[in-house]
């Protein structure tokens, strides 16, 4: 890792055509070798391969940051299967270290950053703040300070260069996704890179992110089960964001918690990523492990909020009527719904069975009224399936226009399917569904103490 991140779209294609050029070298190297040697060991070689091939992957994405870590931190969600079995946890680790441990850059460097952007010397700003950063973002990494009047705070700093290295990166996206293609047939897909565009160009808006971090905190302050931390308006700019410091459990600690506890964990984040949507009209559009932490108050704390939406009433409306259509089995309506909508093109071939599968692949688990275990492997083939054409039925259906909110909805699926799958975590998904899409009797205590908590709140 270099001591200076690179900017230009030259010098950051180059990392990533290294790695390509890399990974194409050492395959037809891997041939050779495994000439007339025995099956037995042509695995052991083939793994051995994958497993440097992945552990490569995580160092180039890590330390690129910006859009190529956003990819890792996407991929860290979801199953691998071109990883062998018995490795596919230890590289899942790896991509999780892109949450939270992604390369550093000097303190020097992050001071002249928050110095510049508040308009003041950092012993002014902060009673003290730690030189090591505790966590690492996409394009920033957050340090623990502590105001002079004692309250200890999270300071989030983004990376010296980073808007820059960010707009090469936008440029070189498509580059990118053909790191793994052979492997993750979906990384080819456009969908994906307009999806890592537009996260990229919110997250780069710290100023908007404040000002929902500080909405979310009002919002959910008095919540059982969800926590918000307040932001620090003084200590925020258009580089800099501060909010409280949470003494939290990280995801990777959650995961190895009994399943009592992942369980009641998965059932929070469900609600709050999809939920959210449907009972307030907005919802977070980026759920990934490295938001997700567990308060010592037993509460679940989500961070991050650089990615948010609002929807309409029209909007929540159609969203909840396409699930009701989908759970019933009404393809027609769900097809006539969509064409009305102007989500469908005319002069596609698309079919109700078509709408009701891609529905389906998209929120199975708000539609499967049943006891689920949640697995890596069920998450990576609900994305997969979705959002590669060759691998499913309805291909038309991924060439159809939806507009960004619903996409955004889509996204929070998926990537809470994602967090569910690394928990490992069970419930009845589609009964806790219930509740919003028929306005059903709380399906889980859980149920109870938010419908109680959402009726003071009116």
């Amino acid at each position: 890792m270099p001591e200076k991140m690179p900017t230009s779209r030259v010098a950051r294609g180059a990392e990533v055509g290294r790695l390509v050029a890399g990974r194409t070298a050492r395959n037809a190297t891997l041939r050779i070798r495994m000439a007339g040697r025995t099956e037995a060991l042509r695995t052991a070689l083939s793994e051995k391969e994958a497993v440097r091939s992945a552990e490569r992957v995580v160092t180039v994405l890590g330390g690129l940051r910006g859009a190529a870590m956003k990819l890792g931190q996407m991929l860290s969600t979801l199953d691998l299967s071109f990883v062998p079995d018995e490795h596919r946890e230890e590289f899942h680790r790896k991509l999780a270290d892109l949450q939270s441990r992604a390369p550093s850059v000097s303190f020097a460097d992050i001071r002249r950053v928050v110095e510049a952007d508040l308009g003041a010397p950092m012993s002014t700003l902060f009673a003290h703040i730690d030189e090591e950063p505790f966590a690492a973002a996409s394009i920033g990494q957050v340090h623990r300070a502590e105001l002079h009047d004692g309250r200890i705070v999270a300071v989030k700093v983004k990376y010296p260069g980073i808007d820059e290295a960010v707009r090469a990166d936008l440029k070189n996206l498509s580059f990118y996704l053909k790191l793994l293609p052979t492997s993750i047939p979906m990384l080819s897909s456009r969908a994906v890179v307009d999806e890592l565009r537009r996260n990229l160009e919110a997250e780069l808006d710290y100023v908007t992110e404040e000002a929902t971090h500080r909405r979310a905190a009002a919002l959910y302050r008095e919540h059982p089960h969800f926590f918000v931390p307040d932001t620090v308006p003084e200590r925020c700019g258009s580089e800099v964001l501060t909010t409280d410091f949470v003494d939290a459990v990280s995801f990777e600690d959650i995961r190895a918690m009994p399943a009592d506890v992942r369980d009641r964990v998965g059932e929070t984040v469900f609600r709050f990523y999809i939920g959210s949507l449907h009972t307030l009209g907005e919802f977070c559009g980026d759920p990934h492990p490295g938001n997700v932490l567990l308060s010592k108050d037993g509460r679940v704390t989500f961070i991050d909020f650089g990615l948010y939406l609002r929807m309409t009433p029209a909007d929540v409306a159609f969203e909840r009527d396409c699930l009701r259509a989908a759970i019933e089995g009404r393809g027609d309506d769900l097809l006539a719904a969509m064409s009305s909508r102007g989500i469908l093109d005319p002069a596609a071939r698309v079919t109700g069975q078509d709408c009701l599968d891609y529905v389906e692949a998209a929120a199975e688990l708000s539609l499967t009224d049943e006891q689920v275990t949640v697995t890596p492997e069920m998450a990576g083939a609900c994305f997969l399936l979705a959002v590669d054409p060759r691998s499913g039925n309805f291909g038309e259906m991924t060439k159809q226009w939806l507009p960004p909110e619903h996409v955004f909805s889509r996204r929070a699926d998926f990537l809470t399917f994602g967090i569910l799958g690394q928990l490992r975590a069970t419930g009845n998904w589609g009964r806790i569904a219930r509740e919003w899409l028929y306005d059903e009797a709380p399906a889980t205590p859980m149920g109870v103490d938010i419908a109680e908590w959402s009726a003071r709140w009116r």
